[in-house]
């Protein structure tokens, strides 16, 4: 599957972009929120297996809508990364691991909810889905969909083997992501060269549209540029201010100044 055959639609603040396998679609949603959320839903024989969830109100309601029109029966929802938004779709079953749901309530999840909410006030959802079942490394099986469990430092992948797809937190080629320290640099390296030798079609993120190979090709020589460029620095100033000249062109400075902070904190 190419990542840019889809069918699209546009939404009255988001826009759903969808991807057609036969007897499985993705539906990928792209909020257009303040911190460009994306929130999928894979659909299968009449039922639907949300993976995360939007985090702002009026996403929320346009979210619930969408799959409200779809016809179909949401099966549950995967709350990876992130944790905030039980608004939305409240009473369906929610499955995270244990080190994700712990991420959420008392971690760093927990930490950039209330750094949200400080920032966007009224308009966020920062209340944290109630996780209904603790799911474990491995196959689960949740709407007659088989996900590939696998935790993280934070929380959890998924992969999705009926569509050859993976979802994980960031990627994104062209956008600065969070990296926190030089071992969690060397993480990501080690994940994304993995998913480079199993091959898969499509790579799905929290914050950006369906990505592939060559994508995550360029994520990994973008982190080994990081790496290098923070060990001839001193001081985090020193270090956005290299690799913003680098990497002129890339979106999420936030991104990139908790990056600095991890680095020279």
């Amino acid at each position: 599957m190419n990542k840019n055959t889809f069918i699209k639609v546009n939404l009255s603040k988001g826009e759903m972009n969808i991807y057609d396998f036969g007897s499985v679609k993705l539906h990928a949603y792209k909020t257009n929120d303040f911190i460009d959320n994306e929130v999928f839903i894979i659909e299968k024989n009449g039922k639907a297996v949300i993976i995360e969830s939007p985090c702002f109100f009026d996403n929320n309601k346009e979210f619930e809508e969408y799959i409200s029109n779809l016809g179909v029966e949401p099966a549950g929802m995967l709350v990876a990364y992130h944790g905030a938004g039980a608004d939305c779709l409240k009473d369906i079953p929610k499955y995270a691991t244990q080190n994700a749901k712990e991420y959420a309530e008392l971690g760093g999840g927990k930490a950039l909810i209330d750094n949200f909410t400080a920032a966007f006030g009224a308009v966020f959802d920062n209340s944290i889905h109630r996780i209904t079942n603790i799911i474990n490394a491995g196959k689960n099986t949740i709407g007659g969909i088989d996900f590939i469990i696998t935790p993280t430092q934070e929380a959890f992948d998924i992969e999705i083997p009926e569509i050859n797809a993976v979802y994980t937190h960031m990627l994104g080629h062209d956008c600065h992501s969070i990296v926190a320290g030089e071992g969690h640099a060397d993480a990501i390296i080690a994940q994304l060269e993995n998913y480079v030798d199993k091959g898969y079609d499509l790579i799905l993120t929290s914050h950006y549209t369906p990505e592939d190979l060559k994508d995550a090709g360029a994520k990994i020589e973008y982190i080994k540029k990081l790496k290098e460029i923070a060990a001839k620095c001193q001081n985090a100033d020193e270090f956005k201010s290299k690799v913003k000249k680098r990497y002129g062109n890339y979106s999420g400075e936030n991104y990139l100044d908790m990056t600095a902070g991890f680095f020279f904190g």
